[in-house]
């Protein structure tokens, strides 16, 4: 559709919002780092290749079960870093606060950011805060920026997935999503789901102590796990095949998701990844994911083919295959 004006889809992390990134932002500010749109930029300084990354976060609610938009700045960031394969150091916080904003709650916010650094091994080292009129902002808004230090023996970029790779999920889809849709709206069901958001350094470096041939790692937040692998297809200039059977979804977010026309591929999610593992490696890859606490439920579910480049299927449950696209309008504004 075209428009000269933005919309709520130009954040969705989907087709309109790559357009926006690819077709606008990129010939304005081009250069050789950002024109590899990984996660985050990976550069060289006096011989250490660092990775850094930026986000902002505006979630509504801005607290939900299984935490709060402050540690999922902390958390988002530090993520963003460690799919660069990079061990996040240091993070700088940006505040926009509303001017009558609680002080209760800001501190909450502000501790739990704490605690989630402390958990992730890195140091808030600088930051700023700004204070806007009543109505000129909802509540807080939330700035992240990160620096990490990428191994010599490590490289990972979107581009670099091959056919014959084994692609890992770290566990269930959706839950975040799902978590803030439904405590946003007030939705009452009768359901435990909680958000994922939690840090993934840990589990990153646990995999990269058994094996360097992880070629590609993403976190599927905005546009879930179908938008991710499109956009690593398209990189690689590869196909992707997954097995829906193999896509692990909690059943309380199934329902959820069938009830309310939802498909889980397409939810966000804040503390999953995707690895592109060589084959002869994937299962010691899989095993060092097991072990994080965050990656229990980690499985196999698809690998990268030679034939059809840049598009995604999906074989179903019931035999059939349907091409995966890259998620097209917004599902579920302000998810993070």
């Amino acid at each position: 559709m075209k428009t000269n004006k933005i919309l709520l889809d130009h954040g969705s992390g989907g087709k309109i919002s790559h357009s926006l990134i690819t077709d606008i932002m990129l010939p304005i500010f081009d250069n050789p780092i950002l024109s590899q749109l990984n996660d985050g930029a990976i550069f060289d300084v006096e011989g250490k290749r660092l990775a850094f990354s930026t986000d902002t976060y505006v979630v509504d609610p801005i607290f939900f079960p299984g935490g709060n938009i402050g540690d999922l700045a902390i958390n988002g960031t530090v993520n963003d870093i460690a799919m660069c394969g990079a061990t996040p150091l240091y993070l700088s916080v940006g505040l926009v606060i509303e001017e009558g904003f609680s002080l209760d709650d800001l501190e909450e916010i502000l501790k739990s950011m704490s605690i989630a650094a402390e958990k992730a091994c890195v140091k808030v080292v600088t930051g700023d805060t700004k204070v806007v009129p009543t109505g000129v902002a909802d509540k807080i808004f939330i700035n992240t920026s990160g620096i990490g230090l990428i191994p010599e023996s490590v490289d990972i970029a979107s581009h670099k997935a091959r056919p014959g790779d084994k692609i890992i999920l770290s566990g269930s889809i959706g839950d975040h999503g799902i978590t803030v849709l439904t405590q946003r709206e007030g939705m009452t069901f009768d359901s435990s789901v909680i958000s994922d958001s939690a840090p993934l350094n840990h589990m990153v470096n646990g995999m990269l102590c058994v094996c360097n041939e992880i070629h590609v790692l993403r976190d599927p937040t905005r546009g879930g796990v179908g938008t991710a692998l499109n956009e690593i297809a398209n990189k690689s200039n590869a196909g992707i095949r997954i097995y829906e059977e193999k896509i692990p979804v909690k059943d309380e977010v199934a329902g959820i998701c069938e009830l309310l026309g939802f498909d889980p591929l397409y939810i966000a999610n804040e503390g999953k990844l995707l690895a592109f593992v060589d084959p002869d490696r994937a299962g010691d890859v899989l095993a060092a994911v097991k072990d994080d606490e965050f990656g229990k439920d980690a499985c196999i579910i698809g690998e990268v083919i030679s034939e059809h480049p840049r598009k995604v299927f999906m074989q179903t449950r019931i035999g059939g295959t349907r091409i995966v696209d890259m998620l097209t309008g917004e599902q579920l504004p302000r998810i993070c």
